[in-house]
């Protein structure tokens, strides 16, 4: 049945419609509708589930990891300073091979204080393990919010699911929200491979000794490799039973395409508005939306960009020292593969600032009339400013 839902609570009902167990989270804006929609599910019956609270997203994600490792299905949520507070339990979760999902809402980072969109607290994050998705609209929220407890299952791995902060957190649009029939054939009780038992004792994630360590490291590895495979499997199935499915990435008129614009999150939506309106006037322009990020999809990049002159990856985020983070990716992606296409990048919309379609149509002109890349990534729509003071 469609609904008209706020982005936050197309994640709450996603979380309903799996049936969780066991949730625990810290409210940090623009984070807290989806817990406190939760917490009311909690506290009226409507999902039977245990609620935890907890005096900080550290503890959310220890709370969560005793209870994971006890054999329920679990979830929080969080954004920005509060997913930085858990990094050192972002490793644990994945390391102990739990499959936690949690919802992120790309906040910007402090200071200054900032609330707005800006993937780079997810980012930051990239090489703790978890499976990683960034989502374009509503009703990719809830459809992947689902589809990342049975990821997380199958894999043994925590998963996130990453909204932009306001343009998707806090925008209402129709959402499709499924019975919950529906949802129990394609997601069913959760049964863990291993969980702790007082009828059984034993010690979870002991001394790993050189001799363990490194293969311990390479099985995480391959449960990543082994993502690709069973999400397909995976959508094949959720279309089957719901009709819809949104793919790892998803080309839009790549085929002829001269330049490829490479996008992630709410700035797709509007890029499919500047593609099809240079289309009109005859570029040959197409887009490619990365969804899931962790793991990277080298293979699709290389096959849908095989035959571009040249790719354009539009970043909302940034590694200081380097350049935006998903060109790094697409590069790296890139490198070994005989002929392909430069890679320009471009960081834009940092800290919530408007990406226009003037902003994105701009950056097909600069790539498209450019011989070759001058920087690492060019930074789109800066203000002068005084360096020295850090006033403009």
């Amino acid at each position: 049945m469609r609904h008209v839902l706020e982005g936050s609570h197309a994640v709450s009902e996603a979380v309903r419609l799996a049936r969780t167990q066991v949730i625990s989270a810290y409210p940090i804006t623009p984070q807290t509708h989806i817990v406190e929609q939760l917490s009311e599910y909690c506290a009226n019956g409507t999902l039977d589930a245990r609620f935890i609270r907890v005096e900080s997203e550290h503890s959310a994600m220890a709370a969560l990891i005793g209870a994971a490792s006890s054999g329920v299905r679990t979830f929080t949520a969080t954004s920005s300073q509060g997913l930085a507070l858990m990094h050192e339990l972002l490793h644990w979760a994945s390391g102990a091979r739990l499959p936690i999902v949690m919802a992120q809402v790309n906040r910007a980072l402090a200071p200054g204080w900032n609330i707005w969109a800006d993937q780079t607290d997810s980012l930051a994050q990239r090489d703790t393990g978890w499976v990683q998705f960034y989502c374009e609209n509503g009703q990719e929220v809830l459809d992947t919010t689902i589809q990342a407890f049975r990821l997380a299952e199958w894999l043994n791995l925590p998963v996130m699911v990453n909204l932009d902060a306001f343009f998707l957190s806090h925008t209402y649009e129709p959402v499709d929200v499924p019975e919950q029939k529906s949802v129990d054939r394609f997601l069913p009780p959760y049964k863990p491979r291993f969980q702790l038992d007082l009828a059984n004792p034993c010690a979870f994630n002991q001394l790993a000794p050189p001799n363990i360590y490194m293969e311990m490291r390479h099985s995480i590895q391959m449960a990543m490799e082994e993502a690709f495979t069973f999400f397909e499997q995976m959508e094949e199935e959720f279309e089957s039973i719901l009709g819809r499915r949104h793919g790892a990435v998803e080309a839009i008129q790549c085929d002829d395409a001269e330049v490829i614009l490479i996008t992630s999150g709410t700035v797709t939506s509007t890029s499919r508005q500047v593609v099809a309106g240079l289309r009109e006037k005859g570029e040959k322009v197409g887009l490619l939306k990365i969804k899931l990020f962790r793991p990277f999809p080298v293979n699709m990049l290389r096959e849908l960009t095989k035959s571009a002159s040249k790719v354009a990856v539009i970043d909302r985020n940034f590694s200081f020292g380097a350049s935006g983070i998903f060109a790094q990716e697409v590069k790296a992606a890139l490198c070994n593969f005989p002929g392909h296409p430069p890679v320009y990048g471009y960081v834009a919309g940092l800290g919530g600032r408007d990406i226009t379609t003037e902003v994105i149509e701009d950056i097909y002109w600069l790539a498209k009339n450019s011989t070759a890349p001058e920087t690492e990534s060019s930074w789109i729509g800066l203000r002068e400013v005084d360096h020295a003071v850090g006033q403009s």
